[in-house]
C-alpha cells in the first residue's frame, strides 16, 4: 500500500491504554509497517505528545502516527491546544524535518542570488530552466535581494530525469559560472558546458521526498514549503516572518 493511500484524518482519540514499553512498542509498529509496504522509509518511532501515541517519522519529514500496539496507524494534523488556540503539532515536526533537510543542502551545490545588503534571510527555490512561472519569478529575484532576501536555487527537473529540463539544468550546474549560465538560459540561450559530476539528480529526489511536484516550489528558511509563483512582496514577508 502506498503511503497515499492511508485514510487522513485531522483529529481523532484513543479508545484504550497500552502497557507496552517503549523498544516492545517500536518493534510492533515497524512490524505494522511492513505489512503496510509503505513505499517511504521510516526514519525514527517516538512517543508523541499524547500518551499512547507514536510518533512515526518517514524519509522526507513525513509523520504517520501509530498506536503502542500497532494495529491502529494514520495519517493526519495532531492539534494540540495552548489557552485555547490549536497549535498544529505535525506541521510544526514537518516543517522542522524539511528545513534540516533543504538547509542541509551545501551552498555550493546551489545558485545564489546573495542579498543585497543585510542578509535578512533566505529562500531555497525548486526551479526548472522550462518553466514559465520559474521564469517570472526569476525576474523578480533583484527584488527579493534588494529587500534582504538570499535567494538560493537547487534542480527539479519537473518532467523528470532524462528530460529537455533536465538537460539545461544539468549543463547550469556543470557551467563554470552557474549563475551567469541561469541568467541566460531563462532568457532562452543555449548553453553548452561539458558533463559533469551534478547534484541535479539528488536535488530531483530529495524534492520528491519532502512533496514537490512541481515548480517554482519555495521553501522557507523554517521549513515551510509554497508551491507555485508568489509575487516577491508576499515572498518577501513570508520570508522575514519564517523562523
Amino acid at each position: 500500500m502506498r503511503l497515499t493511500h492511508i485514510f487522513a484524518a485531522a483529529a481523532f482519540a484513543l479508545a484504550s491504554t497500552f502497557a507496552v514499553a517503549d523498544n516492545s512498542a517500536e518493534q510492533a509498529i515497524r512490524k505494522s509497517l511492513e505489512n503496510l509496504q509503505l513505499d517511504v522509509p521510516v526514519e525514527t518511532i517516538t512517543a508523541s505528545p499524547l500518551a499512547g501515541l507514536y510518533e512515526v517519522k518517514l524519509k522526507g519529514s513525513r509523520v504517520l502516527y501509530a498506536s503502542a500496539d500497532g494495529q491502529f496507524v494514520m495519517q493526519g494534523y495532531l492539534f494540540q491546544l495552548k489557552d485555547g488556540k490549536p497549535v498544529n503539532l505535525t506541521e510544526k515536526t514537518e516543517r522542522l524535518g524539511i528545513s534540516k533537510l533543504v538547509n542541509g543542502i551545501p551552498v555550493a551545490d546551489t545558485v545564489v542570488y546573495p542579498a543585497i545588503g543585510e542578509t535578512k534571510s533566505h529562500i531555497t527555490v525548486f526551479t526548472d530552466t522550462t518553466c514559465p512561472y520559474c521564469h517570472k519569478l526569476h525576474a523578480e529575484v533583484p527584488e527579493l535581494n534588494k529587500r534582504g532576501i538570499e535567494v538560493r536555487y537547487v534542480a527539479f527537473p519537473r518532467q523528470g530525469l532524462g528530460s529537455p529540463g533536465d538537460e539545461q539544468l544539468q549543463a547550469v550546474w556543470c557551467a563554470k559560472d552557474k549563475k551567469v549560465a541561469m541568467d541566460q538560459m531563462v532568457d532562452g540561450k543555449e548553453i553548452k558546458s561539458a558533463k559533469c559530476v551534478n547534484p541535479v539528480s539528488k536535488q530531483f529526489a530529495l524534492g520528491q521526498s519532502i512533496g514537490v511536484n512541481g515548480t517554482p516550489a519555495i521553501v522557507l528558511a523554517d521549513g515551510q514549503v509554497i508551491p507555485g509563483y508568489q509575487p516577491a512582496p508576499q515572498i518577501a514577508k513570508l520570508a522575514l516572518g519564517a523562523k
